[in-house]
């Protein structure tokens, strides 16, 4: 009789092997590799955006984008660093919106979504169908445009970039949603040991707010860090570092502007990227965001484990 094949599991600070069947080696192995494909589809469109970043324009006009360039070139790279105070600038500055608005946004969003859930609120349905009532209608860009520039005098300012994104309406009901999870008792306990609202808030409610905290920060910080919109609508020349999205956006259309300028006539000037310089500014926008995510995701592995019942203890009167 074939033997079956094991596979080991821990039990108890012990290994306990288990018999596999060939049917469970099938699926097991046909599963690694229908998500080793799956993974491959994800990598290999990004992949291709760093070779072809790395690649000559002739190379691209002449054999397309590759997974390998085969004339390789970093002079889509050096345009966008040509100039390393301006780059690094609005680096700075796009980390600065970011961290700043993400944290900001949270915890007014945190609070906003508490407070809509609590059964003592009676202004709850009111304030709730106005979010909905906003989300669908809008007053339209010109009267938000007078708004920024001539009411709040926000332009050529942060501020405008940082308050706008400060909340979306869907975003306050989806934590609304996570906070109605979170069983009332708690905050009944809280306030029988004496506590006010706001340290039932920091100290019972937000240890359990973890994984949707992490959701919504993630998407709060990914509007943040792809913003160009706002940009280019209130920072005008006259701000010398500008948002990092911006700034690659108005790089492209400089070189676009020159190309088209001297198209036809009989100036000659170097050859300037085209393709290859969309696919760098692809990667100096996405990359530090790439790398950051593997450290960013445990949040939520380690969010799911909190518990608000523990929280309890941390409340000394």
């Amino acid at each position: 009789m074939q033997e079956k094949s094991t596979a080991a599991i821990p039990y108890n600070g012990l290994h306990k092997k288990i018999k596999l069947d060939p049917s469970d080696k099938f699926i097991r192995g046909f599963t690694y590799i229908l998500v080793s494909l799956f993974s491959l589809c994800c990598v290999l469109p990004f992949w291709l955006i760093i070779a072809s970043s790395f690649a000559s324009e002739t190379s691209i006009r002449r054999s397309g984008f590759t997974l390998w360039p085969s004339d390789f070139s970093t002079y889509a790279y050096g345009l966008l660093f040509r100039n390393p105070d301006q780059m690094i600038g609005a680096y700075l500055v796009t980390i600065g919106l970011t961290v700043v608005g993400t944290l900001i946004g949270l915890f007014i969003i945190s609070m906003t979504g508490y407070a809509l859930q609590r059964r003592d609120f009676s202004m709850r349905n009111g304030i709730m169908f106005y979010i909905y009532f906003t989300s669908l209608f809008s007053a339209g860009l010109v009267p938000f445009y007078l708004l920024i520039k001539q009411t709040l005098n926000l332009a050529n300012t942060y501020w405008a970039i940082l308050l706008p994104l400060l909340m979306n309406p869907w975003l306050i009901v989806l934590m609304k949603n996570f906070v109605k999870a979170i069983p009332h008792e708690i905050t009944e306990s809280g306030k029988i040991d004496g506590a006010g609202d706001f340290r039932i808030f920091w100290e019972l409610i937000l240890p359990s707010m973890k994984p949707a905290l992490a959701t919504i920060g993630l998407f709060i910080a990914l509007g943040y860090w792809n913003e160009w919109y706002y940009s280019s609508l209130f920072l005008d020349a006259s701000m010398e570092y500008r948002p990092l999205q911006f700034h690659l956006y108005n790089v492209i259309n400089k070189i676009a502007s020159l190309k088209n300028s001297v198209a036809g006539s009989n100036v000659v000037i170097e050859e300037l990227p085209s393709e290859t310089l969309k696919m760098a500014t692809a990667v100096v926008a996405t990359g530090p965001i790439i790398l950051l995510y593997p450290f960013v995701q445990k949040y939520f592995v380690a969010g799911l484990t909190v518990g608000s019942v523990k929280g309890l203890s941390l409340i000394h009167i």
